[in-house]
């Protein structure tokens, strides 16, 4: 399976694996924040893109959700924020999460599990790794 991580840029992380580009941009959100509560809200917008020849259909996803004061957290799950969207060639997808942390400072990484329609074959789709980081521990 081919993936790589084609660009990095402001706040923004793209991977394409068997022509399936996976975008994400963060967000600090201080206002739903309570950094003496030891509580940290960040949100993520996922763009998904189907620049291969055939469609796809995600169906499930998987999260490592790093955290620099608590244990890793693994997610699994049916698709996206309750869709299971199908992409034809040149389709795309887009959708906002949420993660929260007990510190300031973590990352994400994970994959969808997408079948591609044709011939049923299971693809991991690698999601990039982004870093979660408040605004103010930031250089």
């Amino acid at each position: 399976m081919k993936s790589l991580v084609i660009k990095i840029f402001s706040n923004m992380v793209i991977q394409e694996t068997e022509g399936i580009k996976v975008g994400v941009e963060t967000q600090y959100l201080a206002e739903y924040s309570n950094p003496q509560a030891m509580h940290f809200v960040f949100t993520y917008k996922i763009t998904i893109q189907n620049e291969s020849t055939y469609t796809y259909q995600l169906l499930r996803r998987h999260w490592e959700i790093h955290d620099a004061s608590a244990p890793i957290k693994m997610v699994d799950g049916d698709g996206v924020v309750g869709q299971q969207p199908t992409l034809e060639p040149g389709q795309s997808h887009q959708y906002v999460s949420g993660c929260n942390l007990q510190s300031g400072i973590g990352k994400m990484l994970g994959y969808y599990e997408m079948e591609r329609i044709v011939d049923g074959k299971i693809i991991q789709v690698q999601i990039p790794e982004f870093q979660l980081m408040a605004h103010y521990l930031q250089n």
